[in-house]
């Protein structure tokens, strides 16, 4: 076979050969590689990476955009030793001989015949050492345009359903030409849309009551052995279409009758009284949706999208009675195992099941929830949540935040390719003296064994690889090291040791053209003797740090109490704070910690009393739906959702950060707050009233025009770039909704403490941040 020759860099641009500068700025890697490590200089023994108390780990963003990446045509160069690594700028290359060494396992490996022509000034890309992220575009056959099943609830009023019915009619248009669309509909029964019979409308009619298995399911539509698997642009063309083409078709072909069909749509017919709930049967609707998906395209890119607008009420996956004298359950009523939550480990193991099932097929899961109401989001977190799926929730159909975010679903990346990648594997391989713990974000287990695999597991562990059904350009996970070195000089004692640990991730997908394609990440890490406190500190990463064990702490959610687990939290912190903090014995005072540990306390604090750890006030999908977000966004995101910001808006100057405490409440300011999932513009009194007197619309008042105008102007390019959108929220000090933002401030003043009359308080028996590192201090000097 012809092999392509890999492209040399100029001979005057190689740089030469040897170890990048040690501890490049943690933004700078994040920037070329997409990571961020806690710590940044490793411990040499297994006894002093546990001294350091904050777990080794690295947040990685396998698909973020990178300037300047460069993609090679061809296959990459592995060892052939029994670790599977990529060569990489850290490699020892001999170009007499034309070997390679690789870092892993110092294995000699010879260069393939097309590589004979390099040289110290002849670098191939893979060795150059600005390139330690790099992707391969694989030269196989592409895959088929991808799969779009749409799962649409139609017990719902006729507005919401309207509002529903336009979003996806413009989907249509906004999805690429070959991709394949398909429709089911339920509510008492579910119904397979057969969009491919252009004479009248025609479904399957399956019982809300009862799940067929996958078997059944193609035997009754006659696709037993009709597996698609990779299908061409071009197949099915014909009128007499067979097999999947029946029900899944290319928007080119089948846009006018799915046009039609969406716009006949009705309500549920089935009649419900004004004391129950509609007969919705969301878990038979999403059993045959992957059944048909599983059984006619496996491992081929494909998204389920289930739109619902309340909960399951009646077969596989019920989460609540129809009568509507029986509540939703709560978080009380979770703990307290009430009659209310007699659905739910039943509803989970069922979505559970069927999450797995979606997965194993390599396809990715949807969930979009709009209702006031909760639908069930928490019993049906595993499907998007196991298969790397959005999760949107919304008061409405017709809100801005579904209709925003559902847009940013079908954008275009700056290719004019779809913003999503299908098909995702990530695997992890260490140095010998590391290993792998776990990974904790939106993954499954893919059960790879190797001798990179700890005995210790967080998260996902016990495996090297992780997939997912689907990724895009902020989806970050979240990777646990072990270092299993018993003492220093066992690590030095291998042969070409440099002072230096290894890691390599490399991650295969498909992109969304077809092509296959896999990106490698090679990163060295220096490492020491914790004695040398001073060189680790400083190799601290404490935003990185905060956020990989805020996913600890949320992933022990699913088996601990939140009482314990604030416990441990409190528990790592100070003794971190112990360990390397400078003070006297038994003297509170006079703690100081250094820059690289100054804020991570404070982001203890925010998330100890945030939404993730503290359900009060929140439903259980809240929680869920929180949870979720947490597990796939990237490090400066997370921080947002840990600890939110504060921007204040006045006359005296340009907009300023301000403390996230209650004394940054003004009469004569204006704060803008950003907690990731709501964007709060919040007046203050005076402002208040002036603009309720309509200061801003006489002349003369242009700069009072322009505050109000500016904090609602930045807040729209928040809501412009994230997703899923947030919800915006205008209000004024002493308003209703001002609790957004009360909410989320520390209480340095309350109605305990002896404050000037006049001050803005919370009324609330939190404690603030000056009594938490007060307690701090205290504990982290004792003896």
């Amino acid at each position: 076979a012809h092999r392509q020759r890999p492209p040399l860099a100029s001979p005057g641009a190689a740089p030469a050969l040897g170890p990048p500068p040690a501890m490049a700025d943690v933004h700078d890697v994040e920037a070329s590689d997409g990571v961020r490590f806690s710590w940044n200089v490793w411990p040499s023994t297994r006894l002093e990476a546990t001294r350091m108390v904050v777990p080794l780990g690295c947040m990685y963003t396998p698909l973020k955009q990178i300037e300047g990446l460069p993609v090679l045509p061809y296959e990459p160069v592995v060892c052939k030793g029994p670790c599977p690594s990529v060569l990489n700028p850290y490699c020892r290359v001999d170009f007499r001989a034309k070997i390679w060494i690789c870092p892993f396992c110092f294995q000699r490996n010879h260069f393939p015949p097309h590589y004979n022509e390099i040289s110290e000034q002849n670098l191939p890309a893979e060795l150059i050492h600005n390139y330690t992220t790099i992707e391969y575009a694989l030269p196989r056959s592409r895959a088929g345009p991808p799969v779009f099943l749409w799962i649409v609830d139609t017990c719902m009023v006729e507005s919401e359903l309207g509002a529903l019915r336009d979003s996806l009619e413009q989907a249509l248009s906004l999805l690429p030409e070959d991709a394949l669309i398909g429709l089911i509909t339920y509510g008492t029964t579910v119904q397979l849309h057969e969009i491919g019979y252009e004479h009248c409308t025609k479904y399957y009619v399956f019982r809300g009551t009862k799940e067929p298995s996958a078997q059944q399911l193609q035997d009754l539509l006659g696709l037993r052995g009709q597996a698609t698997g990779n299908r061409g642009p071009g197949a099915g063309g014909n009128p007499g279409r067979t097999g999947a083409s029946r029900f899944l078709l290319p928007i080119s072909e089948c846009e006018f009758v799915l046009s039609t069909v969406l716009s006949e749509l009705q309500k549920d017919p089935w009649p419900t009284e004004t004391t129950e709930r509609p007969l919705r049967c969301t878990g038979v609707a999403v059993s045959v949706a992957a059944a048909l998906l599983e059984g006619c395209f496996p491992n081929t890119g494909a998204r389920l999208m289930l739109f619902t607008g309340g909960p399951c009420t009646v077969g596989p996956g019920q989460v609540v009675a129809r009568e509507l004298a029986d509540p939703m359950r709560s978080h009380h009523d979770i703990e307290k195992e009430n009659a209310t939550t007699k659905h739910v480990k039943k509803a989970v193991k069922h979505y559970t099941a069927v999450a797995k099932r979606v997965a194993a097929a390599g396809h990715v899961f949807d969930l979009f929830a709009c209702a006031l109401d909760q639908c069930g989001v928490m019993e049906m977190k595993s499907l998007p949540g196991m298969t790397g799926g959005y999760m949107v929730m919304a008061e409405s159909f017709q809100n801005n935040v579904f209709k925003e975010s559902w847009r940013k679903v079908l954008s275009r990346g700056p290719s004019g390719d779809l913003d999503m990648a299908f098909g995702v594997s990530l695997e992890a391989l260490t140095s010998a003296e590391l290993k792998v713990c776990g990974a904790i974000g939106n993954v499954y287990s893919l059960n790879k064994k190797s001798t990179c695999v700890g005995e210790t597991e967080i998260g996902v562990g016990g495996t090297c690889a992780w997939g997912a059904g689907s990724m895009d350009a902020d989806t970050t996970v979240a990777v646990y090291f072990e270092v299993t070195a018993q003492n220093a000089s066992q690590g030095a004692q291998q042969p070409q040791a440099s002072g230096q640990r290894f890691v390599q991730l490399l991650t295969s997908y498909q992109h969304p053209r077809g092509e296959f394609r896999l990106r490698v990440t090679t990163l060295a890490h220096a490492y020491t003797d914790t004695a040398n406190l001073g060189e680790v500190a400083q190799g601290f990463d404490q935003e990185a740090a905060a956020v990989l064990m805020a996913r600890i702490a949320v992933h022990k959610t699913l088996t601990e109490e939140a009482f314990d687990i604030l416990r441990w939290i409190d528990r790592m912190l100070i003794r971190l704070v112990a360990k390397f903090g400078d003070y006297r014995k038994d003297d509170a005072t006079s703690l100081r910690l250094s820059s690289h540990f100054s804020i991570y306390p404070q982001f203890m604090f925010h998330l100890r009393r945030s939404d993730f750890l503290q359900v009060f006030g929140n439903s259980p999908d809240e929680t869920a739906f929180f949870r979720w977000a947490l597990m796939r966004e990237t490090t400066t995101s997370s921080l947002i959702m840990i600890q939110p910001t504060l921007l204040a808006y006045s006359f005296n100057g340009p907009p300023n950060p301000v403390l996230l405490d209650v004394t940054s409440i003004a009469p004569d300011r204006i704060l803008l707050l950003d907690t990731y999932f709501h964007v709060v513009v919040f007046a203050g009194e005076t402002i208040a009233n002036w603009r309720k007197q309509g200061y801003h619309e006489q002349p003369g008042h242009e700069n009072f025009r322009d505050l109000l105008i500016a904090p609602k102007e930045d807040a729209s390019v928040i809501l412009k770039s994230r997703f899923p959108t947030p919800m915006f929220i205008d209000c004024d000090q002493n308003g209703s909704q001002g609790r957004f933002l009360l909410s989320k401030l520390n209480p340095s003043v309350t109605h305990n403490t002896n404050q000037g009359a006049g001050a803005e308080m919370i009324f609330t028996d939190d404690v603030s941040l000056q009594v938490f590192m007060d307690h701090l201090k205290r504990l982290a000097v004792q003896s």
